[in-house]
């Protein structure tokens, strides 16, 4: 039997976290993971349903394992996991249409994947199993990490705020927080393990607790990982501006491990389009959080997300989302077009504005906020950071790569055996995405 495994992972952080489950369970069965797509014995593809685009490349994907299944691999097993599996529609289409995919399960029942494939294993049947919802999260799965030194830590799952262009409540649910007590076991047990750094996981990190009813919150809970020895850093995303208080902007300032950096997800900066969106703020709602932001936490980096072409946006609903992104200084963004989800109330929405207008406002939001990510890297010229050390660079192997503490990208020369470690870097160029340098003293002495 052909025990090899490759994960195919689409979509967002949770989703990397849920692959590194699937692949602890795997490699608990005995299986070893490989590259080579065609050789592997098992194919997962762990979707994503926020953007059209993602459903696109997984039905692609699906064609070429109908022909490495017809040709090379016959025995291979396709196994089909996430968000989109969650859509009735699209479990109806792969049952229908795509009958070399074996096993299909959702986001509720991934703790299932080893008696799904034992029954696919034992009678030959395609597996459909999906689980509408659930009010719990499964707890103590085995999780293979990508970086000894650094986790994400699920939170919670699911999301109350049903925005109207975004599909994740009927895919992810509605919000299950896991008990304060099981996180704080977990991170011990990491942080005994070598981890120096989590990210908590959360489609909505700053309504953490709201469903426990014990009052638990989630400033709460930064206090507490904080006081774990050991632990250097604490990153958590994704923040609502409607939920960030200010319990939680006093614990980043307070604690000496969570890190100076939100990701604060404006999705537009029209009071307008932020109501027709059912965001719940306004234009100056958060340019005053951000204000208030950058006020109690010196030198806090801020990012967030903006859609391009939701339906009905005017020229002078764009005007306003370049205003807020300057007033702001955001120091990066992921920006989008707007995208139809089918099954949003966004979807059915008139006024849908046509690609190339879309396209146009997007290219004009990148050339500002490529400005001012560029200012903003200009100020860590000439100084001294320390950086989270996570491997070799993508575009240069000779060169080292990490994270500061405000999740700025540098890249810079070094031993190896820094990989892992925090070390002191000197910044000798500010590039618009990335920062360049040099190790400020000798490794020997960063290495304790």
């Amino acid at each position: 039997m052909n025990k090899t495994y490759i994960i195919k992972t689409y979509g967002c952080q949770m989703n990397e976290n849920d692959s590194e489950k699937l692949s602890g369970l795997l490699k608990g069965m005995g299986y070893t993971p490989i590259q080579d797509e065609a050789a592997a014995g098992l194919v997962i593809m762990n979707t994503c349903s926020v953007r059209e685009n993602a459903d696109v490349r997984v039905f692609g994907n699906l064609g070429v394992f109908k022909h490495i299944k017809a040709t090379v691999n016959p025995d291979q097993i396709v196994a089909v996991c996430g968000c989109m599996m969650q859509q009735p529609e699209i479990v109806r289409k792969i049952k229908e249409k795509y009958s070399q995919v074996d096993i299909v399960f959702g986001t509720h029942n991934l703790h299932q994947f080893p008696e799904l494939l034992a029954a696919h294993l034992a009678g030959g049947e395609r597996i459909f199993e999906i689980w509408e919802d659930s009010n719990t999260l499964a707890e103590g799965l085995p999780v293979d990490r990508k970086y000894p030194f650094k986790s994400y830590v699920t939170i919670m799952n699911g999301c109350n705020n049903f925005c109207t262009y975004c599909i994740v409540p009927y895919t992810r649910g509605r919000e299950v927080s896991r008990l304060k007590a099981s996180i704080l076991e977990e991170v011990r047990g990491l942080v005994a393990d070598g981890c120096l750094e989590i990210t908590l996981l959360g489609q909505n990190v700053n309504s953490y607790g709201n469903d426990l009813k014990d009052g638990t919150c989630f400033s709460e809970l930064l206090y507490d990982l904080d006081a774990i020895p050991g632990l250097e850093r604490i990153r958590f995303m994704t923040s609502h501006p409607k939920d960030l208080g200010d319990d939680v902007i006093e614990a980043i300032a307070h604690c000496t491990h969570v890190c100076p950096a939100i990701h604060l997800a404006i999705q537009s900066g029209s009071t307008r389009i932020l109501k027709a969106m059912n965001r719940r703020y306004t234009k100056e709602a958060i340019i005053e959080l951000v204000t208030k932001i950058r006020t109690r936490i010196p030198g806090v980096a801020i990012t967030t997300d903006i859609i391009v072409g939701f339906p009905g946006e005017t020229e002078e609903d764009f005007i306003d989302t370049l205003d807020v992104v300057k007033a702001c200084a955001f120091d990066a963004a992921f920006s989008f077009l707007y995208s139809i989800r089918q099954g949003t109330p966004a979807a059915t929405m008139a006024d849908q504005v046509p690609e190339n207008i879309k396209h146009d406002r997007l290219n004009r939001l990148l050339d500002t906020l490529h400005t001012i990510s560029a200012d903003q890297n200009r100020s860590f010229q000439d100084t001294e950071v320390t950086v989270l050390v996570e491997g070799h660079s993508k575009n240069n192997v000779n060169r080292l790569t990490g994270r500061t503490v405000s999740g700025k990208l540098v890249n810079f020369d070094g031993p190896a055996d820094c990989i892992g470690k925090i070390v002191t870097v000197k910044i000798t160029k500010a590039k618009t995405f990335s920062l360049d340098g040099a190790i400020a003293v000798d490794f020997a002495k960063c290495e304790a």
